[in-house]
């Protein structure tokens, strides 16, 4: 019986074929995980609007795995999403803003390993994950 906070099968063997530098999206509800992230292993969490949010997905692989870089997707407007403040404080990273298209780029990139859908419904609540070392 698994006694971390993440439980979840698909996500737990994903991440064991994680090394150091593969990487992990977690995605909004909004995010086109199906077009825009190549061949990653798509796990959807989405069970009603906004659960689960991305927050609580981020805390439950932070709490398995080493994160060493975080990229957002920022809006055109300059603003700054309010989750991104969630997203530091569970971190203690500075995050890398990139635009819309740059990150769907990102996002289907041969390293992008395991790519997961959410409830959550804040727009621009998005993040990739770099994974660090032991």
């Amino acid at each position: 019986m698994l006694t971390s906070k993440l439980i979840h099968p698909e996500i737990m063997a994903a991440l064991a074929y994680c090394g150091h530098g593969s990487k992990v999206l977690i995605a909004d509800g909004n995010y086109p995980l199906a077009e825009k992230t190549g061949n990653a292993k798509k796990v959807y969490l989405g069970l009603v609007s906004g659960v689960p949010t991305v927050t609580e997905v981020l805390k439950a692989i932070h709490s398995v795995v080493e994160i060493e870089k975080a990229e957002v997707m920022v809006p055109g407007d300059g603003s700054t999403p309010e989750i991104f403040a969630e997203f530091k404080e569970e971190l203690g990273l500075e995050l890398s803003g990139v635009g819309r298209f740059e990150f769907y780029d990102l996002a289907g990139e041969p390293d992008v390993v395991l790519a997961i859908s959410t409830g959550e419904k804040r727009v621009f609540s998005n993040i990739l994950l770099t994974i660090g070392c032991a």
